[in-house]
């Protein structure tokens, strides 16, 4: 008995244009679902059916052991084709077994993690029922259009917190046998269970309004993944004014400028190089204050007045022999930007400018600046390790 794992993705998108490979999170929007799927353990193969030259591409390029490119026929990938008429397509052609477990994920559900894929498979397996679909619950009240409510009496309005709600399919996935779906040619049949994911997931991706929102989301629930995994990380660089302090320039009354450092921060770097982890500074400031912090911090790295980071940054990796993927910076400013949206984990402090919040994919900080965020950074990437 396999597990057989179906992604089906056209090139066609009406409300969203190339929505399938739309960047989200810094990642095409069908790379969180299979990223997902190949990451669980109990599945054995993972299918993504596409008519899409390009989709095909893109996905291929992710270079995911399990995943598989299925060419589906012109007639399942048109406007009006049903998702079970390629589901179908697909299993008469490759000739699947009647007992092997079959998913079908949408892609369209970049929330679904491995561990909700793994958590439904075991309860499909326990539980005997012939079908099981992924549901959000919604404690919401409902009326139908003659103004009858359907799931509460008005006269009696329940508390929320007292108020059981209704179960909503979110559409992130559906696990039947072979077998079942070819007797009944329907995603689900006979006794169905539900498995039940945070509300969040039921968010549809149909129009813009929708992807802004997701963005949000994914930056709150994903916010330790971006270009890259955490594993992969050999270095970690550092702006200085705004992250390492709080911005503020001090003068004492002899003229001298001082800043506030933060020693959380001095112990991240020290922990990160404990890990084997190169660490270092990059500021387009350049002062003997700077200079001295960065001396005693005993860092890898220092760079000072730096006008094009993302220059510096190349060229140290290159000294290296690593690549962009494998570094995490942490900036605030505009002018590090460049850099933000070019390296596999890219981090911000809360106080950072509104451009850098909105670079795709940066992980958010709580801490500001000066107030521990590269510490707050470390034990964030400690915990993936």
């Amino acid at each position: 008995m396999s597990v057989i794992a179906f992604v089906p993705v056209r090139k066609g998108s009406k409300s969203i244009k190339g929505k399938n490979i739309k960047s989200l999170h810094g990642k095409p929007l069908v790379y969180w679902v299979l990223k997902a799927l190949d990451e669980c353990v109990g599945i054995d193969q993972v299918i993504l059916a596409t008519d899409g030259d390009e989709i095909a591409e893109v996905v291929n390029d992710f270079g995911f052991e399990k995943v598989q490119i299925y060419r589906r026929e012109p007639q399942n990938a048109s406007d009006t084709a049903s998702t079970e008429s390629v589901m179908l397509e697909f299993i008469e052609n490759e000739k699947l077994n009647c007992d092997d477990i079959f998913i079908l994920a949408q892609a369209t559900s970049p929330f679904t993690k491995s561990e909700h894929f793994g958590e439904a498979i075991a309860q499909y397996r326990e539980s005997g029922v012939d079908s099981l679909l992924s549901v959000v619950k919604q404690k919401r009240f409902y009326w139908n259009l003659e103004g009858k409510p359907l799931n509460y009496d008005f006269k009696c309005r329940p508390r929320r917190q007292d108020f059981d709600g209704m179960f909503m399919e979110n559409g992130a996935f559906y696990i039947s046998a072979v077998g079942k779906i070819l007797a009944s040619e329907n995603r689900l049949s006979g006794t169905i269970a539900t498995y039940e994911m945070p509300e969040y997931t039921g968010l549809e991706l149909d129009e813009e309004v929708d992807w802004d929102l997701a963005e949000v989301l994914m930056r709150k629930y994903h916010k330790i993944r971006r270009n890259s995994d955490v594993s992969d990380i050999k270095l970690v660089l550092s702006d200085v004014d705004g992250v390492l302090t709080d911005a503020g320039m001090y003068y004492s009354e002899m003229g001298d400028e001082l800043k506030k450092f933060n020693t959380y921060d001095g112990m991240a770097f020290k922990l990160f190089k404990e890990k084997g982890i190169k660490v270092g500074i990059i500021t387009s400031e350049d002062c003997q204050l700077n200079r001295r912090r960065a001396d005693k911090l005993k860092l890898d790295y220092q760079f000072h007045g730096v006008r094009d980071k993302l220059a510096v940054v190349q060229k140290l990796i290159n000294e290296l022999g690593l690549s962009l993927s494998e570094v995490t910076y942490i900036g605030d400013d505009i002018n590090d930007i460049e850099v933000l949206e070019n390296v596999g984990i890219a981090a911000c402090p809360a106080n950072a400018r509104p451009e850098v919040l909105g670079v795709p994919g940066i992980v958010q900080l709580k801490s500001s600046g000066g107030e521990g965020a590269i510490r707050e950074l470390y034990e964030l990437i400690n915990q993936s390790l």
